[in-house]
């Protein structure tokens, strides 16, 4: 492969992204150093934290500038290698790679990928960040008990969807929020005990006080908006509120978040509310990952994806997930490749 496309931020937007914030080039395909690899992508990922990376704002990581190559996730195969760790025809996947057809990666910004434990693209779902993300939020941050009711939102999203079949391993009654009811049949399919469509629900805190008459014990909120103040006033003693996304805030992701304050029902409730960062957990990542592949082998946690085709669609898949349009996991394939 002689080009390498590669879509690089044109703009930072206002409000909600538009196609417009990023343009297609094409340049050589560079050659990697010493202690590098060059890696053709098979699958490209979008995620929800790509929003606060073409913020101007101060994010948890350093922001995309304008003129570079879009930030994001991806797995391929090795093509070249000038790393002794890493031989022609390795898996990879890097949180690193970008969102283009080729990357020159560092040879501690990547690791294999083994094909036997699922298809490869599970390195950027189930078996990647999403389920890393499920897994560390709801057993660990989040505490998961038996008896406890969780509800998560964003619930049919590639980190919901793990997220209550986890909470179903762990003995809890698990509550879906999604955006449609199509998305809540699945969420019921994989296991969800009750769900709730925010989108047509006409008094949302009532509509979580009916699914969860003893209170939300667990909150994962991958949402914030809305979802998280119906949540909010409807806590049960001693829960546990991870904040983990803020996707409905898309749209004025550089203005301040201003809504209702809740100190009062955190107070009553003693409730814990805490961040969560998924590479904060990056010392025990191959435990859950063997744990997590050991569930899907088993048939204990299944997984939906939404696949786009070609590196053309970038853009499109990401706003598709800003809007909450995708069902599961969205990805971008851009080859063929094992499993």
């Amino acid at each position: 492969m002689a080009v390498n496309r590669q879509w690089l931020l044109a703009s930072h937007p206002e409000g909600i992204p538009e196609a417009s914030n990023w343009r297609l080039v094409e340049r050589e395909v560079a050659a990697p150093g010493a202690g590098e690899i060059l890696v053709r992508a098979h699958w490209l990922s979008v995620d929800p934290y790509m929003r606060g990376r073409i913020s101007r704002r101060r994010n948890y990581a350093a922001g995309i500038e304008v003129g570079a190559v879009m930030t994001g996730g991806g797995v391929g195969e090795v093509i070249e290698s000038r790393h002794p760790g890493f031989a022609q025809g390795d898996i990879v996947e890097s949180f690193t790679f970008g969102w283009q057809e080729c990357a020159v990666l560092a040879g501690a910004a990547a690791r294999k990928v083994d094909p036997g434990l699922g298809p490869i693209q599970s390195a950027l779902s189930y078996l990647g960040m999403p389920g890393l993300t499920a897994y560390f939020a709801i057993l660990e941050t989040g505490r998961a008990r038996p008896g406890d009711t969780v509800l998560v939102s964003a619930a049919a999203g590639a980190v919901g969807q793990v997220a209550g079949q986890l909470a179903k391993l762990a003995g809890c009654r698990a509550v879906a929020v999604a955006g449609s009811d199509a998305k809540l049949a699945w969420c019921r399919e994989i296991g969800y005990d009750a769900g709730i469509n925010h989108r047509s629900a006409n008094d949302l805190a009532a509509a979580i006080a009916e699914a969860c008459p003893a209170g939300v014990d667990l909150f994962l909120d991958n949402t914030a908006g809305p979802i998280h103040d119906a949540v909010m006033a409807n806590l049960a003693p001693g829960a546990r509120v991870v904040v983990c996304g803020q996707v409905a805030l898309a749209d004025r992701f550089d203005q301040p978040d201003i809504g209702p304050r809740f100190l009062r029902q955190i107070m009553i409730a003693r409730a814990t509310v805490q961040g969560f960062l998924v590479l904060d957990h990056a010392d025990r990542f191959e435990l859950a990952r063997r744990r997590l592949a050991g569930w899907a082998r088993s048939g204990r946690l299944r997984h939906r994806e939404d696949v786009l085709d070609g590196i053309e669609q970038m853009p499109r898949a990401f706003l598709r997930l800003l809007r909450g349009e995708n069902f599961g996991k969205q990805l971008v394939r851009l080859a063929a490749g094992p499993g």
